[in-house]
């Protein structure tokens, strides 16, 4: 009996986490859909991923854009079969480091939809794509039929309220 290929979506795959999740997800043994703004970024990261390149293709896709959004699982779905099983929800976008007064809409547009809109707008296909894949029956969600299913949401490290940042004194002795 073959075992089931596995398949993962990654956004932000041109650089830095992005990048190492898919490069990692590679050697593991999925099939992954690199998604990023810059193709040039993409094909930079398929070409490190050497002699598994092949099992990857690059999407270039703005995750603020749901057009684009459907366009990237569409090609995934295309590629490896009409599965997936993984989603990294890595894309981000930070503003530039100026006063919030100085700050315009449109860069506090940018992002939010990169980092909020496009995490919805990616999980939202991949839970379409992932919900055929269930058997029918009466499960309540994905996870409960499929727990290796995972999303995966890129976090930035949080503190608990009334904790001081590092490196700052204490506020409460």
């Amino acid at each position: 009996m073959s075992e089931r290929k596995r398949v993962a979506v990654v956004t932000g795959a041109g650089s830095g986490i992005g990048r190492a999740a898919a490069l990692a997800l590679l050697r593991d043994g999925y099939s992954v859909a690199l998604a990023g703004r810059r193709v040039e970024t993409l094909e930079q990261t398929q070409s490190l991923a050497g002699d598994k390149a092949d099992q990857t293709i690059g999407v270039p896709t703005d995750v603020g854009d749901p057009a684009s959004v459907k366009n990237l699982f569409e090609k995934t779905k295309e590629a490896f079969g009409g599965r997936l099983d993984v989603l990294f929800n890595n894309a981000g976008s930070g503003t530039p480091a100026i006063p919030l007064e100085d700050l315009t809409f449109e860069q506090w547009t940018t992002v939010v939809n990169a980092n909020l809109t496009g995490a919805f707008l990616c999980t939202q296909e991949a839970f379409r794509i992932m919900k055929a894949q269930e058997p029918k029956g009466g499960a309540s969600s994905t996870t409960d039929l499929f727990p290796h299913i995972r999303l995966v949401l890129s976090q930035r490290p949080t503190r608990q309220p009334n904790t001081p940042l590092a490196g700052s004194p204490n506020p409460h002795p």
